[in-house]
């Protein structure tokens, strides 16, 4: 895979010095959590401010990812990138990729993705607590944003594979709510059709504890974009969901 650079960002990126994979490499950061060291190597995240931006840079070394088609092993960040590329071309609200590069340094897999920063939104888990206390419009809103995002990857053939609040952003605006994802890494294409799309949602419906039924047929009815056969995905979500919880 050949460097990527956007355009968007080219220039600003070049003005710092930053539009290559060594010069990110070796710049110092403070990390924002601690790595990831599963996968046999390491992966951590930082924030990087530049003028009037903000992105987020990622860098690991031999945190792999097999497929049948990499048995091998390839950079989690990789696969990321390919992701994020497909959902642009979709059209599947997404987090947008600034910059990605991969080196091979004695024996190390080496990669770099820098994305931009989604400020000015908060993550569903942030919502999700102040649940009791919104309003029946904040909820609604919030509600129709994530199923809408739900049909929009279902429709695209696009399964995300961690459909979690916490990989789910909202932005409210004067139109309403705005949802996007992020971590695309498990993201792989819909082949088993509802079996798959009840798959994907059912995490979401478990994590959000506080969401009530009514919450849930709201969800369902944006997802499916009307009412119709809204009570049979009620009771196939149900009968997951408690299949999940009693293992």
């Amino acid at each position: 895979m050949t460097d990527f650079i956007a355009a968007h960002d080219r220039a600003l990126l070049e003005r710092h010095g930053l539009a290559s994979f060594d010069a990110l490499w070796a710049l110092q950061l403070e990390a924002v959590d601690e790595p990831n060291t599963e996968r046999g190597g390491w992966s951590s995240v930082y924030r990087l401010e530049l003028d009037n931006a903000a992105y987020y840079l990622k860098r690991q070394s031999n945190h792999l990812t097999r497929s049948l088609l990499r048995p091998l092993g390839e950079p989690t960040f990789a696969r990321e990138f390919r992701n994020i590329q497909r959902y642009s071309v979709l059209g599947i609200p997404s987090l947008q990729a600034a910059l990605f590069a991969q080196r091979r340094f004695s024996g190390e897999q080496r990669a770099v993705l820098l994305t931009r920063a989604l400020d000015g939104w908060q993550d569903l888990e942030h919502w999700l607590m102040q649940w009791p206390g919104l309003g029946e419009v904040h909820r609604s809103g919030i509600l129709r944003a994530c199923g809408e995002l739900a049909r929009c990857l279902h429709q695209a053939g696009q399964v995300h594979g961690c459909f979690y609040p916490k990989h789910i952003f909202l932005r409210e605006g004067a139109a309403g709510f705005q949802a996007q994802l992020i971590d695309l890494e498990k993201t792989r294409p819909l082949l088993f059709g509802k079996r798959d799309r009840i798959k994907d949602l059912e995490p979401l419906l478990r994590r959000a504890g506080v969401w009530k039924a009514a919450d849930i047929r709201k969800l369902l009815a944006a997802y499916l974009g009307s009412e119709v056969g809204l009570e049979h995905w009620f009771a196939l979500l149900g009968a997951r969901r408690s299949h999940k919880e009693s293992r």
